[in-house]
């Protein structure tokens, strides 16, 4: 009697081959394809890590856009006041120092400081930073009281006075230095300086920012 035939090594059971073709298609069992959930959660993924770092996008902007930020070692050049405005006799005057701020968003012009401002006898302009060195108290301009003496600043909270250049002049001063003078140019018969801060306390004159 003829003995039914073996299926050979290659051939497999119709159930068999059936589950094979299933696991072929996208989505199936063993798959290699990722599923339409496993996608969409990526994409969500990457929107909030954007969302979570704009914050520190945004104030890197502000902070390159800003005229004053990350000036430590050179002031920034600001329009203070027409030439005119300075008395003809050489007396100090004291103007705001404003300057401009912008971000993304919004435009703004905010004080910054404050600058003495006298023109010499051969039309240079002299700026000093009222910013005492000491402590950083703001110093004042006193007019001379008569007898031919000149006027002088004065530091009022520790009593350091100086001369109209800015030079100490007390025997022993609570200023550890001279005030702080700045750069300034004249354009087209405006005055422009180059404002900075400096630090306190110290016989050096530091820029700050």
């Amino acid at each position: 009697m003829a003995q039914p035939e073996r299926p050979t090594g290659d051939a497999q059971p119709a159930c068999c081959a059936s589950r094979k073709a299933s696991d072929l298609q996208p989505g199936g069992e063993g798959g290699s394809h990722l599923p339409r959930r496993g996608i969409l959660g990526s994409v969500v993924a990457w929107v909030l890590g954007l969302f979570a770092l704009s914050p520190s996008f945004v104030a890197g902007i502000a902070a390159f856009l800003s005229p004053l930020g990350g000036k430590a070692q050179k002031g920034v050049l600001l329009r203070l006041t027409p030439l005119d405005n300075l008395p003809k006799d050489g007396t100090p005057r004291k103007f705001p120092v404003i300057a401009e701020k912008r971000n993304a968003w919004t435009f703004s012009r905010e004080p910054v400081g404050a600058v003495f401002l006298r023109l010499l006898p051969n039309g240079d302009v002299h700026a000093l930073h009222v910013v005492c060195p000491h402590a950083g108290c703001a110093i004042e301009y006193r007019p001379a009281q008569g007898g031919g003496q000149e006027g002088q600043f004065v530091c009022p909270c520790h009593l350091a006075h100086f001369d109209l250049s800015g030079k100490r002049l007390d025997a022993v001063s609570p200023s550890p230095r001279d005030m702080d003078t700045l750069r300034v140019e004249v354009r087209d018969g405006e005055v422009w300086v180059e404002f900075q801060n400096f630090q306190l306390g110290t016989a050096d004159k530091k820029p700050v920012a």
